[in-house]
């Protein structure tokens, strides 16, 4: 069988000009983000995008697409993570509708507004073909011919919401929470003077005062310069927390990073009196946005009181968006409570099954449950995590 178009490239044969005129102010659905998960290392994958076009012409609905044999993110493993949380999950290889790093998958339109229900039914359509047509092809080897799961992960509420109206049948499933930090404020003072509690006011800035005061100082770098560095502080953290890695495989995938993104990929690092950096943030900022994509330190050699973590993912970065002007930090998923203290937002992340004969078909109710349960544990948290979800958006599907 021939290889779809809509894999002809990372961009599905689309100019990169275009591709990023839909993409727009999401940094990661742009080309040279999708070029990055084209040529990251692991997993057996093939990319590409999927896009439809308006009757009158141009394109009305785009979304990138992966097909997937093997994935070694687990965030990204559908099959593992629905099947630990006891609800109907299809085979672990099929179409993914979404790019495979960057926890966020956003359905472009050609006007840059929410997704309509006439592109929606179009580019589910075409998913439901091309997941119908792939197995066999060179994009999905070792798949039996026949019709293949189509699964599409870190959706937001309007996407879920419109792909439901499109005639997508399953229930959306809580996946992820997703902060996000305002920051319309003239510079860090400004930004601290926001918090209404005086207690969460004093805290920041003896985080900042404890910092400055264990004689650290902060860094910046292009990441190309530094993936050795950059690898070795974030294997550190995954073997602090119990996760597989090889410091080879993360080198090569930032250095694979820094080659597709260039100079937007920056790296902050906190040392010590000219000593070796003992933590560091790789960072991007794209439109409005500041988006912390990675973090790592070397534990055993961090003070302690000093709070490195949060002066480098929270307070350097709100010095560089304000400095910038920019109105959001998007720090992403994981540790909700530690991200609400410092005034993220917290919005939910969801994973839908498109598939035709979904084998979630018929567990709403169980799905609907195990959604309300995730955002219970979320809000239970703290009362600051419970003010800060923004419960509107969770409400649909709990």
């Amino acid at each position: 069988m021939s290889i779809p178009g809509e894999f002809d490239d990372h961009l599905g044969g689309l100019p990169s000009q275009v591709w990023d005129g839909l993409a727009a102010g999401h940094l990661y659905s742009t080309s040279d983000w999708l070029r990055f998960c084209a040529r990251d290392i692991g997993g057996t994958i093939s990319t590409g995008t999927v896009h439809v076009s308006e009757p009158g012409g141009g394109i009305g609905a785009a979304v990138p697409v992966t097909a997937v044999v093997e994935e070694p993110n687990g965030f990204y493993r559908w099959d593992s993570v629905l099947s630990s949380s006891g609800l109907p999950s299809p085979g672990p290889a099929g179409l993914m509708a979404g790019q495979r790093r960057g926890y966020q998958t956003h359905v472009l339109t050609g006007d840059g507004e929410a997704l309509k229900p006439p592109g929606a039914e179009r580019l589910l359509g075409r998913l439901r073909e091309l997941s119908s047509d792939i197995a066999g092809t060179g994009v999905l080897p070792g798949t039996r011919p026949g019709p293949v799961p189509c699964v599409a992960p870190f959706l937001t509420t309007a996407d879920a919401l419109a792909l439901r109206e499109a005639g997508a049948r399953a229930h959306p499933v809580l996946w992820a929470t997703d902060a996000w930090i305002p920051v319309e404020a003239e510079d860090w003072d400004a930004w601290v003077a926001t918090f209404a509690s005086k207690k969460r006011r004093d805290n920041l800035k003896r985080e900042v005062r404890e910092f400055r005061r264990a004689g650290y100082t902060i860094t910046r770098a292009p990441l190309s310069e530094c993936c050795g560095a950059t690898a070795e502080l974030l294997a550190a953290t995954q073997k602090r927390y119990g996760q597989p890695y090889d410091l080879d495989t993360l080198t090569e995938s930032f250095r694979r990073q820094a080659e597709a993104m260039g100079d937007a990929a920056q790296v902050l690092f906190c040392s010590r009196e000219d000593g070796p950096p003992v933590g560091f943030c790789l960072y991007y900022v794209h439109g409005t946005t500041l988006s912390i994509r990675a973090v790592g330190f070397d534990y055993p050699e961090l003070r302690p009181g000093a709070a490195e973590y949060f002066n480098l993912v929270y307070h350097e970065p709100v010095r560089i968006a304000t400095e910038l002007g920019l109105t959001w930090i998007h720090p992403g998923i994981e540790a909700p409570d530690a991200k609400a203290r410092r005034g993220a937002r917290l919005r939910p992340l969801w994973t839908l099954d498109l598939t035709e004969d979904s084998v979630q078909h018929g567990h709403d109710e169980p799905i609907r449950l195990h959604n309300a349960h995730r955002m219970r544990s979320v809000a239970e948290l703290s009362p600051v995590a419970d003010k800060q979800i923004e419960a509107d958006l969770f409400a649909p599907f709990c």
